[in-house]
């Protein structure tokens, strides 16, 4: 069956963030010139995603009005005669279809995804957490959804990641089936480097099929006492296979300062407007220190 629709998850508190994030949501935060959010929707429209569902929380309205019309500005901007903003303006608002749902306690990436059980009914779908950048050449839920396909079973995005980082990821035990693509036999959450059966990280795409749904459900709390999706796939192993699909560029975990600095530094350097005299600034600071 064709994967047609994708969960776009966006209700955490955004804590690292603060203050900034008391009265603006995490994913409306800057990379470079566009929010968090809106590199998340492109990453599923440009993979053939048909409807996101967006689930937000309370205090996350901003995102909805981003994405909505707004008349006012579209008059201003006509007056004006900017009308290549214009149209950038009308393009955004009508990009895709968006149905919004809220998961009404932080109870975890699993209990977030279960909130949309209904929309998604009994269709295999797509999941984006939109605070992981990954910067590569096609995007990396089109490649997660060209393994579905031959395999007819759940797939995850992963990278390799630092010994250091490895408690904050959920971690793979792999078995190679070709150059990229593992079969994985066991996952476990933000486990310790000693305990981690692998550097391979999940980094934030999947595409899974309804029955994960029953599994949420008898997931009990996890790291955080949250209920881990991490937890849920590795329930999932007694009755389907599941595989893994590596990343062959670069991610950021904008979930951070410190990787949300990293990617708007890279982002930037790879403009052509900017790029060139963003990385001659870049050297002579350098050399200051």
């Amino acid at each position: 069956m064709k994967i047609r629709k994708a969960i776009i998850t966006a209700a955490g508190w955004g804590t690292r963030f603060l203050p900034v994030t008391r009265s603006q949501p995490k994913e409306m935060l800057p990379l470079f010139d566009r929010p968090l959010i809106q590199f998340a929707v492109e990453e599923a429209l440009n993979s053939g995603i048909e409807q996101i569902i967006m689930v937000t929380a309370y205090g996350k309205r901003a995102i909805e009005d981003y994405f909505d019309r707004c008349f006012e500005l579209e008059n201003f901007l006509e007056e004006k005669g900017d009308f290549n903003r214009l149209k950038e303006m009308r393009k955004l608002s009508n990009m895709v279809n968006i149905c919004y749902i809220r998961q009404k306690a932080q109870l975890g990436l699993g209990n977030a995804i279960l909130t949309a059980k209904n929309i998604i009914g009994q269709e295999p779908f797509a999941v984006i957490l939109p605070d992981i950048i990954i910067d590569d050449r096609i995007p990396a839920l089109k490649k997660l959804m060209k393994i579905y396909e031959k395999y007819g079973a759940g797939v995850v995005s992963v990278g390799k990641v630092a010994n250091e980082d490895v408690n904050k990821y959920g971690i793979i035990e792999p078995e190679q089936i070709t150059r990229g693509v593992y079969r994985i036999l066991s996952l476990v959450e933000k486990p310790e480097i000693a305990n981690a059966p692998s550097n391979l990280g999940i980094v934030g795409r999947y595409v899974l099929t309804p029955e994960i749904f029953d599994t949420i459900t008898i997931t009990p709390p996890g790291a955080g006492r949250e209920v881990q999706l991490t937890d849920a796939l590795q329930l999932s192993l007694k009755q389907q296979q599941l595989y893994a699909c590596e990343i062959d560029g670069l991610h950021y975990d904008c979930g951070t300062p410190s990787g949300w600095l990293k990617a708007n530094v890279a982002l930037a350097l790879k403009r052509k407007d900017i790029g060139p005299g963003f990385k001659q600034y870049l050297r002579k600071i350098l050399r200051l220190k």
